[in-house]
């Protein structure tokens, strides 16, 4: 009998497994009901709504506090809410910031902040302390000067870093066009930076943290009595004004395709948003749908229409996503990636043809199948976070949303139907009313204007704003050149200002650098030796980091990465174009190549725009129409398909034997922002030039 049984088992499975049709997909099970617990929540006799998810697996627990407040319109000051968020843990009337850093060390804690919030996060037995500090924060934050002037110096190091990232210019233009007077368009400039003071930093903070309205969201491992006599203990005394409550708009809404071109000169390839806001916000019926809709077009990885057409299909990039952003305060559409500069206009034509095609049309069962699939799974991999629970209890409150919101969101996703997204797509989506917006290369503009819905194009900088038309130049290059160097040499003549710089036979300069990801103060020294001569090196903590020298026929540069690189023979000749102490003096004996382009508006100042290559450099200087000086310098050179694109800001001019020199020099490379006074300025003093080799 045990034998009949046993070949019974071997032989039943291998029947029934016989008769499945593997190419059928199997019908998915119903989707079930979450049983998400529900949160403790209570509210403070000040207004706060605390929340409160208990979670005794470890003895730890983390304290949020939200603000009730809207965001505002910062105009003039943008960027007044970053500043104010990055200074709140500065410090306050009771606490330095070393102290306050050492103490929340001390307890192995963190203690964080932003414009809006503010986290705690430690050992349950290290709680009182925690809140401790948390409190004192809260009430006694005392935003000193020092630290506004750090974090202002450090904000200004950034933004010269953001006008050489397409990225961030894109998403500055993005934000501007499609809402403008609105929140979400604030961005942050050198002009609104200049603007923003201490009592406006102070000011945001007291009417932006207030009880009334406010959340603390309490996760981790205290029960309900204990959560309410500390938050009544360390907060049950908090006053303040009432929250500021203001109704953001929807956004602008086109009327034909605009096309927006923010110029990077030297790009060799262009990033390509096509965006648009939209009429929904945080919790409505349709975000579920919607969000759907949004992970089949771009938002759900390598098998999106997206992606299987632009990368896939036609190679015209390694990626291109869509991005549906939902909030309460605004949401917007966002499509593109990083294209060839050649394909710009096809990648735009492409990302059009897939947004107009999925509102003709009903998706397919796999796309459908294969996106629910995907938020599913992601949804369950949240619930095993326990702020998880504590999150969903927020929203739920803040944003008015069904008690079952979260409970029933797998039954909702599953409901999901084709019908569903084909609506959403004639709903929300437009290939007819977006903002195109390009940074890139000057050379593809003209490919653009048939995407505007009126032939032209609007030209926007770095951050967002129109910038003018530049204007003829009134004077030659030769002139422009030549009144520099008498400015520089403080002569009234060429022969005079030869005679001057005859008489230097070495310069050597030391400048103080500071670099945002780096946390102790480097040092840079540079030196000239008639007639053409010149070194470099960068130091800090007892290393050098990176050293160059020329001594008129080689040179080379070490850094600790990849050691020494001798210059090339071509490198060489287009160093030769430009040595001397104001090596401008002889461009025209040099060889160098250079085109006045015009006058330009550089942040409020008039400047005039010369371009100069030295054959292996491209370089755009720009110098005050008043004064002569440089004011700033941006270089591009190409390395293979690699753009190497470096900018200076030149001010603070002081006379040091007879000659002008800046002392403060602002360099960004990439995502490294340089912030550089110069200490010291020696004239024809004895210089070892061994050590730069």
């Amino acid at each position: 009998m045990k034998k009949i049984i046993f070949i019974a088992g071997l032989i039943l499975p291998t029947v029934l497994f016989g008769q499945l049709d593997r190419s059928v997909r199997p019908n998915p099970g119903q989707a079930r009901t979450i049983n998400i617990k529900d949160s403790e929540v209570f509210t403070t006799s000040n207004g706060i709504t605390v929340i409160l998810s208990e979670n005794h697996k470890l003895p730890r627990v983390s304290i949020d506090l939200f603000t009730g407040s809207d965001p505002k319109v910062e105009g003039m000051k943008a960027g007044l809410s970053e500043m104010a968020g990055s200074m709140i843990l500065s410090g306050t009337s009771n606490r330095s910031k070393d102290q306050l850093d050492n103490e929340k060390d001390y307890i192995g804690a963190s203690l964080s902040a932003d414009a809006t919030s503010i986290s705690l996060a430690c050992l349950t037995k290290h709680m009182n302390k925690g809140l401790e500090l948390f409190s004192d924060v809260v009430f006694n934050a005392n935003f000193p000067q020092s630290e506004f002037d750090r974090i202002k110096k450090q904000n200004e190091s950034g933004l010269l870093s953001a006008k050489s990232d397409a990225a961030i210019m894109a998403r500055n233009a993005e934000v501007k066009v499609n809402f403008p007077n609105h929140p979400f368009g604030g961005v942050m400039t050198e002009s609104t930076l200049a603007n923003i003071t201490l009592a406006d930093v102070q000011n945001y903070y007291k009417s932006t943290f207030t009880p009334k309205g406010s959340y603390i969201v309490i996760v981790g491992d205290i029960t309900k009595d204990k959560a309410k006599e500390v938050i009544e203990k360390y907060f049950g005394s908090w006053n303040g004004t009432e929250p500021y409550k203001a109704e953001a708009g929807d956004g602008e809404f086109n009327k034909g395709n605009r096309v927006i071109f923010v110029k990077k000169p030297g790009a060799v390839q262009s990033v390509v948003y096509v965006s648009f806001p939209e009429k929904i916000r945080t919790g409505q019926a349709d975000q579920l749908p919607l969000t759907v809709l949004n992970g089949i077009l771009g938002g759900g990885g390598f098998g999106t229409r997206l992606m299987q057409n632009l990368r896939e299909d036609k190679a015209y990039t390694y990626g291109c996503y869509s991005n549906l952003s939902i909030t309460g305060d605004g949401s917007w559409m966002s499509m593109g990636g990083n294209f060839r500069n050649d394909v710009t206009d096809s990648a735009i034509t492409q990302i059009l043809f897939e947004l107009d095609n999925i509102t003709n049309d009903y998706v397919s069962d796999e796309e459908l199948n294969l996106t629910k699939s995907s938020m599913a799974g992601a949804f369950a991999r949240s619930l095993e976070r326990p702020s998880t629970v504590a999150r969903f209890a927020y929203n739920i409150i803040k944003y008015n949303l069904p008690k079952d919101y979260y409970q029933t969101y797998l039954k909702r996703l599953e409901a999901v139907n084709k019908e569903d997204v084909l609506t959403m797509s004639q709903k929300y989506f437009t290939a007819k009313n977006c903002n195109i917006v390009v940074v890139g290369n000057e050379e593809i503009l003209k490919k653009l204007k048939p995407f505007d819905a009126d032939g032209k194009i609007e030209m926007l900088d770095a951050f967002g704003d129109e910038v003018k038309e530049i204007t003829k130049a009134n004077i030659s290059k030769e002139v422009l050149l030549q009144n520099y160097v008498l400015a520089t040499t403080k002569t009234t003549t060429l022969k005079a200002a030869k005679k001057k710089l005859k008489k230097i036979k070495t310069y050597q300069e030391l400048t103080d650098l500071s670099l945002a990801q780096i946390p102790f103060p480097l040092k840079s020294t540079k030196v000239w030796m008639a007639p053409s001569k010149e070194g470099s090196k960068m130091e800090g903590q007892g290393m050098v980091f990176m050293k160059t020298y020329y001594d008129g026929k080689t040179g080379a540069t070490t850094n600790m990465q990849t050691g020494k690189k001798e210059m090339t023979a071509d490198e060489i000749t287009a160093k030769q174009k430009s040595v001397g102490l104001i090596p401008e003096i002889n461009y025209a004996a040099s060889g160098m190549t250079t085109e006045l382009l015009g006058i330009e508006d550089n942040n409020g100042t008039k400047v005039y725009v010369l371009k100069f290559t030295d054959g292996s450099t491209e370089t755009f200087d720009y110098f005050d129409t008043e004064t002569f000086m440089k004011v700033k310098s941006l270089s591009i050179r190409k390395e293979g398909d690699e753009v190497i694109e470096s900018t200076s800001t030149y001010a603070d001019y002081k006379e040091v034997n007879g000659i002008l020199f800046p002392h403060t020099v602002n360099t960004s490379m990439g995502e490294m922002a340089f912030s550089g006074k110069v200490t010291s300025i020696v004239i024809n003093s004895k210089i070892d030039f061994e050590v730069f080799k």
